[in-house]
Formats: C-alpha cells, structure tokens, sequence
C-alpha cells in the first residue's frame, strides 16, 4: 500500500523563542507528533517568528501558496496578551473560517485548565488548504490534536485531528492515513478509501 505524500506546515509563533532567549519547543512538539500520527510520508516546511501580525500573515501565505503545504499547524500567540496575534494574522488569509476546531479545542482544554477560555485559537481554509492555531504548550498540542482517552484507553472526547483528513478530502488535498493508535481519521463509509497511490 502507497500513501500519498503530503507537506505540511509548522510554525512556531514566539518573540522570545524567535530571538535565542531560550530554546523553542513547538515545532518539534509538532513534527513528532505528526511524524507518530500519519502513515503518509511527510515533508515539513518549519517556520520560528516573532510575535508579529504582518510576519505571521506572510509565513502563512508563503507556506499555502508557495510552498503548497495541504495543512498549517501554529502554536503560540493565541492568548490575550498584547502581544497575541496569531488569530487576527490567520484570519487575514483565510477564505473561509472553520469555528468548528476552535470551539472542540477548547473544550478540550476546559478539561485541565479553567483559562481555556481565554484561547482564541482559530482554523482557516485558505485555498486547498487547512490552517490550524494550536495551544503553546506541548502537552496541550498533543491533547487538543488527540483528544482525550480514559483509563483504558479509549476516546473519551475527540481530538480535533480526527476531523482534518476528511477535511482537506473535501478542499481537494491529498488523502491523509491515520495510525489509529494515534489519531483515528474519521470518514463517511463512501469517502473512505481501501488503498491511496503516491
């Protein structure tokens, strides 16, 4: 069985981390769970900036239009600081927003921590691709992309990633295979596939 390549987009969003103050967790966070959840081979495109709207914005364009990625995760900068501008630079390229992900996020994180209210978190379609914020910490990426499981080790409350490859199905992206130890993808019976070429 051949799964079809796929590129996907990382970006770390952090004045600190950006300038060497100390050392950014995010993008591999991202990558190895990505790298765990996904049978298809990937390629990652990374990017570390500051907390800036019109450089947020640029990496996102760049890496939909130039780089073709078919999914953009970010993390960092959703919060309510000052400085927190990851939202308004996603939704200023989007062509079409996706509140459904923003929404389970946060209730996931309502689990934990009372303040999950204050993530703004957002998803966006831009093109024939899928822009995501996630949380800033790697323990939270990892809970809102997986969902949470009892002590059995069932799914409890779904994690966003089980939506996303049925998703990019339906924006005209490639077919993403899950590891369902993972994540288990989600699919009508009619959209599912018995095998995928490259």
């Amino acid at each position: 069985m051949t799964f079809a390549p796929v590129t996907i987009g990382i970006v770390s969003i952090s004045d600190r981390a950006s300038s060497g103050i100390y050392e950014d967790k995010g993008l591999p966070a991202l990558q190895d769970w990505l790298t765990r959840a996904l049978k298809n081979p990937i390629t990652f495109v990374a990017r570390l900036i500051p907390d800036e709207q019109a450089a947020i914005s640029a990496a996102l364009t760049e890496l939909v239009d130039t780089e073709h990625c078919a999914l953009v995760l970010t993390t960092g900068g959703t919060g309510p600081a000052l400085r927190d501008v990851t939202p308004e630079a996603t939704l200023a390229v989007a062509h079409k927003e996706m509140p459904g992900f923003g929404e389970q996020m946060r209730q996931i994180s309502l689990r934990f921590v009372p303040t999950a209210i204050l993530s703004r978190q957002v998803a966006v379609i831009r093109h024939q691709s899928l822009i995501i914020n996630l949380p800033g910490q790697p323990k939270a990426i990892a809970e809102t992309l997986e969902g949470l499981r009892n002590a059995e080790g069932q799914v409890q409350v779904p994690g966003i990633f089980t939506a996303v490859p049925y998703c990019i199905d339906l924006i005209g992206g490639p077919y993403i295979e899950t590891d369902e130890a993972v994540s288990k993808a989600w699919r009508p019976k009619n959209a599912v596939r018995s095998f995928t070429q490259a």
